[in-house]
């Protein structure tokens, strides 16, 4: 089952160089993406986050996504990049990215995925929230294992799911046809 890691070092206050050790120590538990999601970072201070967490994964099969930052993960050497729901069309981004450039997109509806499949450029969704999540707010709609179920049918792509992922939640998840799960804080 593929893993991603998103970072959130503010919700858990953390230092940049508290994120590069926990980055590196998910890398080397075999931790397919680390996606850096730090939208407070200023562009100067999100490249050189990014270029130290490359540095710390190196040696590792992980590899590092930026989040909606296409620019940023190529000036720092990042595998890829993760685009939001409502973030640039990926076929649109493909030809100014490097081959082999990862690029996956949040999605939480079949709607988006009949969308993110129909514009094409796309190597993985990310689907959510399916459980309730600490990083999300009381009351914030989930899709639950039968809502995944359905986006991993819908669509053709891997889909991999967040929101309230758990090692315990690994086998259902998986069950419901997703190739992977992504979480902030099972591995912060």
């Amino acid at each position: 089952m593929i893993r991603h890691f998103v970072t959130d070092r503010r919700r858990f206050r953390l230092t940049c160089d508290d994120l590069v050790a926990r980055a590196a120590r998910a890398a080397s538990g075999g931790v397919a993406c680390i996606q850096v999601r730090e939208r407070d970072l200023p562009d100067a201070a999100l490249v050189r986050l990014v270029r130290e967490l490359v540095g710390a994964v190196a040696g590792t099969n992980a590899r590092i996504l930026v989040n909606d930052r296409a620019d940023v993960a190529i000036a720092a050497g990042a595998g890829g990049v993760h685009l939001p729901a409502d973030s640039v069309p990926a076929s649109e981004l493909r030809p100014l990215i490097p081959p082999g450039f990862l690029v996956g997109r949040s999605v939480h509806t079949i709607e988006e995925i009949d969308a993110a499949i129909a514009d094409g450029g796309c190597d993985y969704l990310l689907f959510g929230t399916v459980f309730a999540s600490q990083g999300k707010p009381d009351g914030h709609p989930v899709a639950g294992l039968d809502g995944l179920r359905a986006a991993c049918a819908r669509s053709p792509l891997p889909v991999i799911a967040i929101g309230g992922m758990t090692d315990a939640r690994a086998d259902d998840v998986a069950s419901a046809g997703a190739a992977g799960l992504a979480g902030v804080g099972m591995f912060m």
